[in-house]
């Protein structure tokens, strides 16, 4: 079963896609780390996504492997369609399983945009999302060595991820914001950058929207359900490493794209 792609999508970064996006971060081994145990069944899950299932919105990180994902898109979905959405964040080093650590150095920033676009084997990052602020940095200096590379052609849009609405408001100081992807769903389900970004236009995606499975069990069409009705802004990216599990996401009635 595929999404229905007859009903309105969610623009981001000047692309319409479906509000069902693919977070891809369950796509490594234990602790985020390196390559998942069976990567045939990565890279055909990514395969079953994009053709079989038609999400058209593909979220990653070059922290989650570290670097390993970005290889398995690669490997999986290049050369990638017009339709499809690819984002992936840059910002966040990882000096060991489970260790996350926010690093905005505009030389790091600008080394690990050019990875990821060697990774990913494109001359530009659909959009490209500060993974964490780095509070050791001026938050205007880490946007604005994306925004540099916005104007290079390297990065086709900027996001944020974990922000605050006061973050988004100084980061729209230095360039417009694509989106906006923070932590949001029934067992966490207060973020007011929710109501800023309806308010400002910008869209708004939801990670960890089952709670990192917690919710997938028992309420997974709730739990999705509950965030498509906050608003048409809103556009989660629920993960899974199961083939099973992600037609299951699209067999919800609750992920077609804008249903309310």
């Amino acid at each position: 079963m595929s999404v229905d792609l007859a009903n309105p999508g969610i623009v981001i970064a000047g692309k319409e896609v479906t509000r069902l996006g693919f977070g891809t971060m369950r796509l490594t081994g234990p602790g985020t780390w390196g390559y998942p145990s069976d990567t045939t069944n990565a890279l055909r899950l990514l395969r079953a996504a994009v053709s079989d299932c038609g999400i058209t919105h593909i979220d990653t990180a070059d922290a989650y492997g570290p670097y390993t994902v970005e290889e398995l898109i690669r490997w999986a979905l290049h050369p990638y369609s017009e339709s499809l959405l690819l984002a992936t964040k840059v910002g966040m080093i990882r000096p060991a399983p489970n260790v996350w650590r926010p690093l905005g150095r505009p030389d790091y920033l600008r080394a690990a945009v050019e990875s990821s676009l060697r990774r990913l084997a494109t001359e530009r990052i659909d959009l490209c999302y500060l993974h964490r602020v780095d509070p050791a940095l001026p938050l205007a200096e880490q946007v604005g060595t994306l925004a540099d590379l916005q104007t290079e052609g390297k990065i086709g849009a900027v996001g944020l991820s974990k922000v605050t609405p006061e973050q988004v408001k100084e980061a729209t100081t230095v360039t417009p914001i694509a989106a906006v992807q923070n932590c949001l769903n029934l067992d966490e389900p207060n973020d007011p950058a929710l109501s800023y970004c309806a308010a400002n236009n910008i869209p708004y995606v939801p990670y960890r929207p089952l709670n990192a499975g917690g919710l997938a069990s028992t309420s997974l069409s709730a739990a999705l359900q509950w965030l498509l009705n906050l608003g048409p802004h809103v556009a989660p990216i629920p993960g899974t490493s199961s083939i099973e599990h992600l037609r299951a996401l699209i067999a919800s009635r609750a992920v077609r794209p804008g249903r309310r």
